[in-house]
C-alpha cells in the first residue's frame, strides 16, 4: 500500500464527484500543475487505487424503469460450481451485477428491466432456469441515493494511524 497524502485524497474525492475531470481542470482546483496532478492520478493507477473510470447511465431514460435486487441461493442438489453459474448469470444481459455474499442467499444480483412484465420474462425464462437456482427473494428497488463513498468527506485526513 502507497502512503496518500492530503492533494492523494484530495485528488480521489475529486475523481469520485467527476471522474471526465481533465488533469488541467484537476490541478488549479488543487493549485498543482497539469504535469503534477497528471503525475499523482499516474502514480495512483499503477498502484491500484484508481481501478479504472466508469460511465454513469441513466437507466430510467433509456427505457429500463424497473431495477431490481435479487437473492439467489444455489440448490444443494446437483451442485453446481461457483464458477458456472457466474459465468452462466454473467451472460443475462439485464443481470447488471452479480455478488457473490455471505448470509442467507449465495448471491445478490441487480437486475434491470423495462417494466415488470418484462423483469418477470427474465426471471422466469433466463434466471430462473440457469442450472443449480434454488432460492430466490426479489427486492424492487423504489428509489436510490447516491452516496460519494469512503472519501466523501467522512474519511478522514490523515490515514496514517489506520494503515499500519
Amino acid at each position: 500500500m502507497i502512503d496518500l497524502d492530503d492533494t492523494d485524497l484530495a485528488i480521489l474525492r475529486a475523481l469520485a464527484q467527476d471522474a471526465t475531470q481533465p488533469a488541467s481542470t484537476l490541478g488549479r482546483q488543487l493549485g498543482l500543475s497539469q504535469p503534477a496532478t497528471w503525475r499523482r492520478i499516474k502514480r495512483l493507477t499503477q498502484a491500484g487505487i484508481i481501478a479504472g473510470r466508469k460511465l454513469d447511465l441513466d437507466r430510467e431514460k433509456l427505457g429500463f424503469g424497473v431495477t431490481v435486487f435479487l437473492g439467489v441461493k444455489l440448490a444443494t442438489k446437483g451442485r453446481i460450481s461457483l464458477e458456472d453459474f457466474e459465468r452462466a448469470v454473467s451472460a443475462i444481459p439485464e443481470v447488471q451485477t452479480v455478488e457473490h455474499v455471505l448470509g442467507m442467499y449465495d448471491y445478490r444480483l441487480r437486475v434491470t428491466a423495462r417494466d415488470i412484465a418484462d423483469f418477470e420474462r427474465v426471471l422466469r425464462r433466463r434466471v430462473m432456469a440457469l442450472p443449480g437456482v434454488g432460492d430466490v427473494e426479489a427486492n424492487v428497488l423504489l428509489s436510490e441515493e447516491r452516496r460519494p463513498g469512503p472519501l466523501g468527506g467522512e474519511w478522514p485526513l490523515d490515514m496514517g494511524a489506520q494503515r499500519g
